[in-house]
């Protein structure tokens, strides 16, 4: 799976929103923050304001701030806001997809990878990036030592 920067500024400005709590953040904030480009963030902060899952409010009280509880917005939530649904092949969802002859099982494949994102990426709110407390199915991924390492290319 592959994340692109507006995702990863997307999911770092939300964050900060959640522990912020019901307290306006303004947009250079967020980026000082995070060390995020204010102009790219502004484009993002938008995106996620018109999924409705962040709200604002303009003038010198005004400022960004989470439309939910941050234990009600999910990762996907955010991924999905920002860069649409979270498994496409050549721009379609897995189950629009066929294969004939001994590609045939790649459709299964990418709907069993779809299905292993979300159980990830559903399942970890923004309250619990802002609490550093993962989910234990989650934390018990990370302690494997082989999920810490690249796989070799040869």
């Amino acid at each position: 799976m592959r994340l692109s920067a507006r995702v990863d500024y997307a999911l770092r400005a939300a964050a900060e929103l959640a522990v912020a709590g019901s307290h306006p953040v303004t947009a250079v904030q967020l980026a000082e923050a995070q060390q995020i480009p204010p102009k790219f963030l502004e484009n993002i902060l938008g995106q996620l304001r018109r999924s409705g899952l962040v709200r604002s409010q303009r003038g010198p009280e005004g400022g960004y701030w989470l439309a939910r509880p941050a234990g009600e917005i999910s990762m996907a939530d955010i991924i999905r806001a920002i860069d649409g649904p979270l498994l496409g092949v050549r721009g379609e969802r897995p189950e629009r997809v066929g294969y004939e002859g001994p590609a045939r099982s790649l459709q299964e494949v990418w709907i069993a990878l779809r299905a292993s994102e979300r159980a990830i990426l559903e399942q970890v709110t923004l309250g619990h990036i802002a609490a550093g407390e993962l989910p234990p199915a989650v934390r018990k991924l990370t302690e494997d030592p082989a999920a810490w390492e690249s796989p070799s290319f040869i």
